[in-house]
């Protein structure tokens, strides 16, 4: 890969990193959103698909935080009334976490407030034709990777004498 490419590359990165930042602070301003943060919303959003609750660790994928501030969000949104963990019924030693009724009200309500956000903000730029070009190539860049090299045998690191 040559050094346009490289400087191409780290320029879209950077680019798509303060696109990303920039909207989000757009909607940590101007966001309805009463007593839930937008990340707190992001749980309430990955629970919503799921009527029987889901675990932590596929929490951490879909709200896109580490395990620590998934942990911290769910005590957060249980102490507010919005989720409770259940017992899971495959594995003992886990839990599930899920909507109360109170907390699937709430992500609806603010639901609807943050998809109109959403519209505005992205369709101030960008025609329907550019957002699904965005779509495309943003569903191209979270495409699984390969699977990763295979490591070299300790015989293979070896350098002859």
């Amino acid at each position: 890969m040559d050094a346009t490419t490289t400087q191409i590359a780290v320029a879209a990165w950077e680019s798509l990193l303060r696109a990303q930042a920039t909207i989000a602070r757009g909607f940590e301003r101007t966001g309805d959103w009463t007593d839930v943060l937008p990340r707190e919303y992001a749980v309430l959003h990955a629970l919503s698909a799921s009527d029987d609750g889901r675990r932590i660790t596929e929490l951490i994928e879909d709200a896109l935080l580490t395990q620590a501030g998934v942990s911290r969000l769910v005590a957060r949104l249980e102490k507010k009334g919005y989720v409770e963990r259940r017992d899971d019924p495959t594995d003992a030693r886990a839990c599930r976490v899920a909507l109360t009724a109170e907390g699937r009200e709430t992500y609806l309500r603010l639901g609807r407030v943050h998809a109109r956000h959403v519209r505005e903000v992205m369709t101030r730029s960008l025609d329907a034709q550019a957002l699904e070009t965005l779509r495309e190539l943003t569903q191209a860049l979270i495409a699984p990777d390969p699977a990763p090299a295979q490591a070299p045998t300790r015989s293979q690191r070896r350098k002859p004498t």
